[in-house]
Parts: structure tokens; sequence; C-alpha cells
């Protein structure tokens, strides 16, 4: 958590902290071969050097970016937890449970998904243009 404390500091709203705390330091406990590194600003996790899922913070929700094609597989799951997503991240409400299942898949999918791949981001037609 050492590499989250300053944005995790920068935080004004007291329980937007502590859930975006809680969540990133579940995610390094849960998946302790991750790294954990900020960038853009952003907390987030890499596998060999490859993006697996990011954090950022809103207004009204903390958002998860886990690329679009982990969204688009999870659509459906992510609709049934009551979220919202666009085509590149997830809204969970400050108010909502965080579906650490849910986000488990998820990151499970990604690091099974990216395993070969030797770029940080996936190498797809959306990206790629």
């Amino acid at each position: 958590m050492e590499c989250f404390c300053e944005f995790l500091a920068a935080l004004d709203n007291d329980e937007h902290r502590k859930r975006t705390k809680e969540v990133l330091q579940w995610v390094q406990e849960t998946f302790p071969g991750l790294t954990p590194r900020v960038a853009w600003k952003q907390p987030m996790f890499t596998d060999h050097g490859t993006f697996i899922i990011g954090f950022s913070v809103a207004k009204g929700h903390l958002a998860v970016a886990p690329e679009q094609q982990a969204i688009r597989h999870f659509a459906a799951a992510i609709q049934r937890s009551g979220y919202h997503h666009t085509k590149e991240l997830i809204r969970i409400p400050w108010t909502a449970a965080v579906d650490f299942r849910l986000l488990a898949e998820i990151i499970a999918f990604n690091i099974e998904d990216k395993a070969s791949c030797r770029t940080f981001w996936r190498e797809t037609h959306e990206n790629a243009r």
C-alpha cells in the first residue's frame, strides 16, 4: 500500500479514501503477484509489465478500469451487480457495496487473458488506431 499513500492522502472525502484504500488493499492481498503502481495519477496493478486493472475516484463513484475486453466479457454480471459501465470503466457508487467476487473474476480473467501479452495495453482494433 506504500505506493498508494500519496494518492490516498490527496482524497478529500474521508469515506471515499476509506473505501478506495479498502479496495486497493483487497486487490493487493488477494492477488499478491500483481505489481501495484501509480500511473497517470491513478492507482493500478500490473502483471509482467502489462496492465491488469486501474482505479479512479469521482464524486459519485469509484471507477474500475479493466480494459474493454474484460468489460465486454463481464457486461451481464456487471449489470446484475447494479453497476453502470461504459466501454472503458465500471462505476461502483459510493453508496453501493463492492462486489468483490465480481472484481476477483475480472482480475483473474485479465491475468489469464493477458498471460502472453507483451504490451501494456491489449492490442485491439480500438486502441491500434
